[in-house]
């Protein structure tokens, strides 16, 4: 092998190693997709006009993807309060559980929309107590209410917005903040 060929392999080979030869462009490969659950925020709690349903509507903020989940009436009213910035003259049941919380030395610390079976959506809270980590299952409506109080981050596993985009939101829903 000649010289001017060995030079040739060695170039071509320190190109290839160096990402000149034979890389994509920079921009075309796309990053891995996320995955596990995203934060998400509450963007209304609504009724439907028509039947008068209370549900929330929460956003991923990572894929700006929305779910609709619908709630009870004391459900409704205890996303609300918080939401609308109002103080209410006596606790409500989740201002009344945070201020346990606080006296047992129990931290909020998440909230998790963990899945949609049957058309149930499923929760879990995650507490600190001791230094150690306990998880309680939750309606996710209850969740949802402690996590607004103490301003902790309220997530939602990818699969579950899967699941709930098969499930059609309310007809023409009118916010209520």
């Amino acid at each position: 092998m000649g010289r001017l060929a060995r030079f040739g392999i060695a170039g071509l080979l320190g190109a290839i190693i160096l990402g000149g030869i034979g890389a994509k462009e920079k921009g075309e490969v796309a990053p891995p997709k996320p995955t596990g659950p995203q934060e998400a925020e509450v963007v209304g709690a609504v009724l439907d006009p028509r039947t008068q349903q209370p549900f929330v509507v929460l956003e991923g903020k990572r894929d700006k993807r929305r779910l609709s989940m619908v709630i009870g009436f004391a459900e409704f009213n205890g996303i609300m309060v918080p939401l609308q910035g109002v103080t209410p003259p006596r606790p409500l049941t989740h201002d009344l559980f945070l201020t346990l919380f606080g006296r047992l030395k129990v931290n909020l610390n998440r909230v998790v929309i963990t899945d949609l079976r049957d058309n149930i959506y499923y929760a879990i809270v995650y507490l600190t107590a001791g230094g150690s980590e306990m998880t309680l299952d939750s309606r996710p409506s209850d969740a949802i209410a402690l996590a607004i109080r103490a301003k902790v981050p309220i997530l939602v596993e990818d699969r579950v917005f899967d699941k709930s985009s098969a499930v059609p939101f309310p007809s023409t829903p009118s916010p209520h903040f």
